[in-house]
């Protein structure tokens, strides 16, 4: 029996009660020789904290440590905090991210030989096991397969073997120098929940943050107001996240550490709320998982559909400082030092005009009480303000190692939960569709139903029948109009939207409700075979027909944009104006969107040299690509090998960024990391044509060229 028939059949006995596991012949015990074996290995343990630990890893920690969590559990009764807190660090939310490109089937140069469709037809059948929809198809029975995840030797296996876990920020500046010292690369983990693969890189040096110092719980900050009449960021910037707070017209900050996840970081600000006298004070925006980083969800976008996003922004526009260690091995922290009023513009925050990054001189230093920040040397040239509009946006794992974050706390609202209840009654289930409809009419044109959009601002919503509020809103009353409008009179009124004001907020819901262990890994990625589309407002906007075109029935779509998701931008970052200007974000099938009628009524593709940012980069899968190089109406051809398709296809990075922001983002690569020390799949850079070696007069030559970055113009933020 193929790998696959075994995962499916025993997935789908245990549905039905059996709990017999046909994975256990499958974890064979291996001893591989330590990774360059040639490096002085113990030089890097003698320069870390005494608490870190580097550890040689081989495939049987893999097998022993993360299969059991998938083949011992059903899917409903998974966690990732199982998977996290595995010795290893190795663990993946998808069991298969520990192949490349979430692939077991052996390839020796990264499935570039390999056609889409036989990529797609591997991932199809595991889907079917997953989710019991029926017998795996006849057509896959590769010969074998069982081999596949088995053989320690598959070269398709990604996995590292040299972990550290680092403590203190010195144990990762350690870390840097040695990777430099010996032409290492380096990969960076949180949670690993990158469903593109980028936390995890076989032959690097691997660095799991999640035994890092935890900061959050006794970091919340009521900020002093008599800053504001002090000289302006004087001495360590440690005044910098209150004097940006104000700016914002807020008065509190988090600070959060490299390792901690939202889990972590939600447990921290409900105990802060309920150790309050005078009710809840602190909100965070957040991810939806609890085992999501704020490091990851953060530098992607990071969409905020529980969280109150379309009030209060995107994951990028919660950062106030930054501190890491970049590839130079200089541990550094920057943010914003001046910025100029953007409201007659339309917008809430600020514009970042000059942001001012320092560098510690004693980095050897593990007490954080006598680290020493100062002006980075004069010989050290690093762009703090490139620095800056990279990181945030520009995705994780790829411009350095994330130390710690000074996030934006907001002002607790009333938090309000509607849940639809198709399942409570045969009127109900009638009308699922039309409850789907109304969901994104409210949240995308809420006029329609004689709702200001301040009142559709405060709600969002991912996936999914729920809608969560927080402050004042109007779901009910529009609900009833909705109906009205299309003659439904069955119904009493509330009927079938169930509101539910007995949760604080989407933290506390999290947290005391047990639901911190969502979402539940899975063997395969999750999202595979989609493009995720963010669907621009003036589209959505343009009929009803369009509406009923993305509500949920008709496509799955993450309701997380909209309001202050355009207007709390910094427009400092490197987010695309897709994010900015989109309604929802739509799962389209990978294979029909480019050569359907709405791609090329949503997207203005008249400038045939520039691909315009199409699709949202949380939850893009290592499959996706844009449309043909030489057709941008035609889809990328799936019968083509993957290296095909590499070659004649526009890339996932340009779909996400659009041409100009992703040659931008490139040259501040060069210039932060010219050596690629942080090359993560599908990551800025990753994507590109691999230079050929050259002599060390030609480095030379080249070398003050790439020391800083090539100016791209920055495209300018839309005024609203």
């Amino acid at each position: 029996m193929t790998f696959y028939a075994v995962a499916a059949r025993f997935l789908l006995l245990t549905a039905f009660g059996f709990t017999c596991n046909p994975y256990k012949s499958l974890i064979v015990a291996t001893e591989d020789a330590t990774w360059r074996s040639d490096l002085p290995w113990e030089q890097l343990t003698s320069n870390i904290s005494p608490s870190a630990s580097l550890i040689d890893t081989t495939f049987m920690n893999y097998q022993v440590e993360c299969f059991p969590e998938f083949v011992d559990h059903v899917m409903f009764n998974r966690t990732n905090h199982a998977l996290i807190d595995q010795p290893s660090g190795l663990c993946f939310p998808h069991l298969f991210g520990g192949w490349e490109i979430s692939s077991p089937r052996p390839s020796d140069n990264g499935h570039l030989s390999e056609t889409y469709d036989q990529y797609m037809q591997d991932l199809s059948a595991i889907l079917v096991g997953e989710g019991g929809l029926g017998d795996l198809p006849e057509s896959f029975d590769p010969a074998n397969a069982d081999s596949f995840v088995q053989d320690p030797s598959n070269p398709s296996l990604n996995l590292p073997t040299m972990v550290l876990f680092p403590v203190v920020a010195s144990d990762v500046v350690a870390a840097i120098q040695f990777a430099k010292e010996h032409a290492l690369e380096i990969s960076v983990k949180n949670s690993g929940h990158s469903f593109t693969g980028s936390s995890s890189k076989k032959n690097t040096l691997h660095l799991n943050m999640n035994r890092y110092i935890q900061y959050a719980p006794t970091s919340i900050t009521d900020c002093d107001a008599s800053i504001i009449d002090k000289p302006f960021f004087e001495g360590d910037l440690s005044d910098q996240p209150c004097h940006l707070s104000f700016a914002k017209h807020k008065s509190a900050t988090i600070r959060v550490g490299g390792g901690e996840n939202f889990d972590k970081v939600y447990r921290v600000v409900l105990a802060a709320n309920e150790a309050l006298d005078g009710g809840y004070k602190y909100h965070v925006a957040g991810g939806g998982a609890g085992t999501v980083s704020p490091m990851g969800w953060t530098f992607q976008g990071g969409l905020a559909g529980t969280t109150g996003g379309r009030l209060y922004g995107l994951g990028v526009d919660q950062v106030l400082q930054i501190e890491m260690v970049l590839p130079n091995g200089y541990h550094v922290k920057f943010g914003p030092t001046k910025w100029e009023d953007a409201s007659a513009e339309g917008f809430i925050v600020p514009r970042t005009t000059g942001v001012t990054g320092l560098c510690r001189s004693n980095p050897e230093e593990q007490g954080e009480d006598k680290w020493n920040w100062g002006n980075c040397p004069d010989d050290v040239d690093i762009d703090f303000d490139d620095l800056w509009f990279a990181v945030r946006g520009g995705g994780g794992g790829t411009w350095g190692v994330v130390t710690s974050l000074y996030l934006q706390l907001h002002d607790a609202l009333p938090f309000t939960k509607y849940e639809f209840l198709w399942a409570a009654s045969e009127e109900c289930l009638a009308v699922a569709t039309l409850a789907n409809e109304f969901k994104a009419t409210y949240l995308i044109a809420p006029s329609l139903l004689n709702v200001t959009k301040e009142k559709s601002h405060a709600c969002s919503a991912m996936y999914g029948s729920t809608i969560y509020c927080y402050g004042e809103e109007d779901v009910m009353q529009a609900w009833t109009k909705f109906l009205q409008i299309n003659n439904v009179t069955n119904l009493p009124d509330g009927a079938c939207f169930v509101k539910d004001t007995s949760q604080k907020s989407w933290p506390w819901f999290r947290v005391r409700e047990s639901l911190h262990f969502l979402p539940m890994p899975t063997s395969r990625n999750s999202d595979f075979n989609i493009n995720n589309v963010l669907v621009p407002q003036s589209w959505a906007e343009e009929s009803q027909e369009n509406i009923k075109t993305i509500a949920p029935n008709i496509r799955p779509s993450y309701f997380a944009f909209g309001g202050a998701t355009a207007t709390a931008t910094d427009q400092a970052n490197s987010l695309s104006q897709a994010h900015r200007n989109a309604a929802v974000m739509t799962i389209s099938p990978s294979i029909k969107f480019f050569s359907s009628e709405p791609f090329s009524k949503m997207f203005d593709i008249s400038d045939k040299i520039n691909f315009p940012p199409v699709y949202g980069s949380n939850h893009a899968f290592p499959g996706n690509t844009g449309p043909r190089k030489d057709n941008w109406t035609e889809d990328c051809p799936t019968y083509w090998t993957i290296e095909q398709r590499n070659a004649g296809c526009i890339s996932v990075q340009e779909a996400i960024y659009g041409t100009e922001r992703l040659k931008h983002l490139e040259a501040i690569k060069e210039a932060i990391d010219p050596h690629y020390m942080f090359d993560c799949a599908f990551c800025v850079g990753n994507n590109r044509p691999k230079k050929v070696p050259t002599s060390k007069k030609s480095k030379a030559k080249n070398k003050k060229k790439v020391k800083k970055a090539k100016k791209v113009k920055k495209p300018k933020s839309k005024k609203l």
